[in-house]
């Protein structure tokens, strides 16, 4: 009974949460269906059934992450805070922010739709493989700072320097994509498990303030993705250039022969 009670135990705040947010686009759609799109009973009953569906998964999944990740995150972070050698912080955080930005739902979303407008050209792995590193460079460089103690203006105000300067050399669509990745990146299993995480570890570092030096996680896991974002797509504007080039170049051989 304690275990089924410990489990049921703020279950009924999520799920009001969760309804009073998905409530308003069913009802849209609902409305809409008889104004404007009459589906056929199938296809209407299909997506309401999604619907639905879509509304259990989000109960339980953000329950768990109340139940589990927050309170793994807040023992993780005063446990690697301990350890003799604290610079271990940095690839440790590297490791989990890559992780963590490969099991995160929405990021997985974005890169299927990516692949399926983008014609197959942009890879859903590919893609998912950029955001995750640059997650995992944003945890890494959120626990130096946490450990060195500078301000969080060092690497925001650099960094959408270098977002403004490699968003005029990338194709319109990644530049797109990028700030979208920024959204996507900082979802439940960042602002959960990462943001506890690091709030834990600058409650323990001797002269850290929790409040001040332990967020700003989650700012930095916003730009870290739009920034990898564009330097593929800059690679990719690269190799397209290239292969432009030497298609050209073999058109021209061929006009001499």
């Amino acid at each position: 009974m304690s275990f089924l009670r410990q489990i049921s135990d703020g279950i009924g705040t999520v799920a009001f949460e969760v309804i009073l947010a998905v409530s308003p686009i069913v009802v849209l759609f609902i409305v809409m269906n008889v104004l404007s799109f009459r589906m056929r009973k199938k296809r209407f009953a299909d997506i309401l059934k999604g619907f639905l569906l879509t509304t259990i998964g989000l109960i339980l999944f953000l329950h768990g992450v109340n139940m589990a990740y927050v309170p793994v995150g807040q023992h993780l972070g005063k446990a690697i805070a301990a350890l003799p050698n604290n610079y271990i912080l940095v690839p440790l955080g590297f490791l989990m922010g890559f992780l963590v930005g490969f099991a995160e739902p929405a990021i997985h979303v974005m890169v299927k739709q990516v692949e399926e407008l983008s014609e197959g050209r942009i890879r859903s792995r590919v893609m998912l493989s950029v955001i995750s590193i640059g997650i995992g460079l944003a945890v890494g460089l959120s626990m130096w700072r946490l450990l060195v103690g500078f301000s969080l203006y060092y690497f925001l105000i650099p960094g959408y320097g270098l977002v403004f300067l490699f968003g005029r050399k990338v194709d319109k669509l990644f530049l797109s994509m990028a700030f979208d990745n920024g959204g996507v990146a900082t979802g439940p299993m960042c602002s959960t498990f990462i943001l506890s995480m690091s709030v834990a570890i600058a409650a323990q570092i001797e002269g850290r303030d929790p409040i001040i030096d332990g967020f700003g996680v989650v700012a930095m896991i916003a730009l870290t993705p739009i920034l990898s974002t564009l330097v593929l797509g800059y690679i990719y504007k690269r190799k397209e250039e290239k292969d432009r080039k030497e298609k050209e170049k073999l058109q021209n051989l061929e006009e001499i022969k």
